[in-house]
């Protein structure tokens, strides 16, 4: 695995995307960047053109318009195979996927074809979240684990390093979500292609600049998508 592009989507991460940058950057020199940014208002996509260039392992995308997530990941995603990417990396923006964890990611990729970050395999490994957020995380984790029947701890994880073949074959651009519920599919077809998948533990850290992206139509989302799924699986449409 001699390439591996790090796809950060970004909306109004303009304090943030300067600072992880370099921090992903000096983990690995196989690592590259791609930012994907839908427009964002604040500059974002201006920050990143300036980063490019002056580091060719930094590659930007921009979207004319804010359409959600999933439709950045899916965008994000087809451009990274185009770059010639061996594995791709999902990776948040705003420093609540850490990237000391992506050494661990590009060791286990060489024997799996999916290496996962789990915020619950060893307990609960979250950080600075208020105790209404931490239940209704862990609870929907649950839910959507025990309806789509997904033998992972972190059903609604989105930090994940994929081999090109695996994401290939498991027919993202086909996804339908757009919010959060996005991990939520990714993950369901990941498991449905019979890809090997290894968890390791990492600290989610809630963030301390910008703002959060969810919304109440976004979490509504996610709760009928676990049904979605399971229903598309039975009559052989995912």
């Amino acid at each position: 695995m001699s390439r591996c592009i790090v796809v950060i989507p970004t909306y109004n991460e303009c304090e943030n995307l300067p600072l992880l940058v370099p921090r992903v950057l000096e983990q690995d020199p196989r690592i590259e960047i791609l930012v994907v940014d839908d427009s964002s208002p604040d500059g974002t996509g201006a920050v990143a053109d300036a980063l490019a260039l002056s580091e060719p392992r930094i590659h930007v995308l921009h979207r004319d318009h804010k359409d959600g997530l999933g439709a950045a990941y899916r965008a994000g995603f087809s451009r990274a195979l185009e770059l010639g990417a061996d594995s791709v990396v999902q990776m948040d923006a705003d420093f609540s996927h850490p990237p000391d964890v992506l050494p661990s990611f590009l060791e286990g990729i060489e024997k799996f074809d999916v290496v996962m970050g789990s915020r619950y395999l060893d307990g609960i490994t979250v950080v600075n979240w208020p105790i209404e957020r931490i239940l209704i995380s862990y609870f929907g984790n649950w839910y959507v684990r025990r309806v789509t029947g997904m033998p992972i701890s972190d059903t609604t994880g989105g930090f994940r390093c994929i081999r090109r073949a695996t994401l290939e074959k498991i027919g993202f651009e086909r996804s339908r979500a757009n919010g959060y519920a996005f991990q939520i599919e990714i993950n369901f077809r990941i498991v449905s292609s019979g890809a090997s998948v290894d968890e390791i533990p990492f600290f989610f850290l809630d963030r301390t600049r910008g703002t959060s992206k969810l919304t109440l139509r976004i979490g509504l989302e996610a709760v009928w998508m676990a049904w979605w799924l399971r229903v598309a699986r039975f009559l052989g449409r995912l």
